[in-house]
């Protein structure tokens, strides 16, 4: 049977890759070395990882999509509060497993009262193992499979001789199962972009990152030495990662906006929204907001216009909240805050 007839009648997003414990702990002052700092407040506990706060992102909009999780968790009391936190939200976590020999993941996210700026200190725990190897795509009728983050999952990023990383290899056999695939990643200072993401792109439909990983994935440099972006290498990017094998759609996000090309050739850009410093209490997971408003209006079938207004807007609606997940709300909530902000100017006529 053809991928396409067996993505027929599916419905829903699968998501698998990073379950995070983030702790948000305000501090008075970074210090040095041996040197001590104050806790100036109670620590905010928050969703962390790419499917984690997708799928929470996608409950919390308010559409009727059958939502699941795939991964790996440690049997302590940060698994057991992601298991009651899906189970809340209608997620089913079937092919989300307990690990005996490795820790939920955590991250210390220690911000600075004073500017907002944030240090991380992050433990891969069970992420690092899990392979995907029991993760069944014949027993899902989702239409979607997301993978996220490449570059933070130790086992998964690690070479196959077949598909590259088996990262790669896990994407093709979802897509050979019928499901459309998609990515996202972190962004780290390191040379591994090329190795770990490239092999991924020849099994994804849909690439969704932002311009620093986009930037290192392909060598363009997409914002100038003043900082300003720039449209014409972020056009030779998302160009250059249709060429490396993406097969349908390639997404680009940035705090200006967002742009998207196909490869049937449609380009389009959208400006962000203008939110007033005043009304961001944090940026934590804004990607990850916009990742949850574009794929919500791929798997609706919108234009692509109407899905990145609307992932623009689910960014915005992040902003408001000091955790990655915090902000967002039912759908015709957050498609209303173009009325409150308005966008940006545009970024560039004639893109």
């Amino acid at each position: 049977m053809s991928a396409a007839k067996k993505s027929l009648n599916r419905s829903g997003v699968l998501a698998g890759g990073n379950w995070i414990i983030d702790q948000v702990k305000m501090i008075d002052v970074y210090p040095q070395r041996e040197q001590l700092a104050n806790i100036t407040g109670p620590t905010v506990t928050g969703t962390g990882g790419s499917p984690y706060n997708l799928l929470v992102n996608m409950a919390k909009l308010g559409l009727s999509i059958p939502l699941s999780a795939a991964g790996l968790v440690g049997k302590d009391a940060f698994g057991e509060l992601i298991l009651a936190d899906c189970k809340k939200h209608k997620i089913d976590t079937k092919f989300l497993k307990l690990s005996s020999v490795a820790p939920t993941s955590y991250t210390d996210v220690m911000t600075e009262s004073k500017g907002g700026n944030r240090t991380f200190f992050h433990n891969q725990g069970a992420n690092a193992i899990w392979d995907g190897g029991d993760l069944d795509f014949s027993k899902t009728k989702a239409k979607f499979f997301h993978l996220g983050y490449l570059l933070l999952m130790q086992t998964l990023d690690g070479p196959d001789d077949k598909y590259g990383t088996k990262a790669a290899k896990l994407l093709a056999a979802a897509q050979s199962a019928g499901l459309k695939t998609s990515i996202d990643s972190v962004s780290e200072d390191s040379d591994r972009f090329e190795a770990v993401i490239t092999p991924a792109l020849k099994y994804t439909d849909y690439c969704i990152l932002n311009e620093i990983e986009a930037g290192k994935t392909t060598g363009f440099k997409i914002r100038k030495d003043d900082g300003k972006l720039d449209t014409v290498a972020l056009r030779h990017a998302a160009g250059a990662l249709l060429q490396l094998g993406v097969r349908e759609l390639v997404v680009i996000h940035f705090p200006e906006g967002g742009f998207a090309r196909t490869r049937k050739g449609e380009d389009v850009l959208q400006s962000s929204l203008r939110v007033p410093a005043k009304d961001i209490v944090g940026a934590a997971g804004a990607g990850d907001a916009f990742c949850t408003g574009m794929l919500l209006g791929l798997h609706e079938g919108w234009e692509l216009k109407k899905c990145l207004e609307t992932a623009v807007c689910a960014a915005a609606a992040c902003l408001s909240h000091a955790s990655c997940t915090g902000g967002m709300k039912s759908l015709r909530s957050v498609q209303t805050l173009v009325s409150k902000y308005k966008y940006r100017p545009k970024l560039e006529k004639g893109l």
